[in-house]
């Protein structure tokens, strides 16, 4: 009788978590075209604003400066013979 009983709600967890399973996966349906949907809107609104101001273009940002190439070293004996 016990093992039954042990038997029925191993069950009841299944189907509990065969539920929960199917609502993520709708859940991550519902998502996924809401993101295709939103990234194909975006696309096409930006080229709408390409096509009503050409001079705004999708440019990359700016590249980061280079960095300094003038690396000039400075010996630490030195900087203590000017501060004595």
């Amino acid at each position: 009788m016990v093992l039954w009983g042990i038997a029925g709600l191993a069950l009841l967890i299944a189907l509990a978590a065969l539920a929960s399973a199917r609502r993520a996966a709708r859940k991550l349906e519902t998502l996924n075209q809401s993101y295709w949907e939103l990234r194909y809107d975006f696309t096409r609104l930006r080229a709408q604003v390409a096509r009503l101001d050409p001079e705004v273009q999708d440019e990359p940002a700016a590249p980061p400066p280079p960095p300094s190439t003038q690396v000039a070293f400075v010996s630490l004996s030195s900087m203590k013979k000017k501060h004595e």
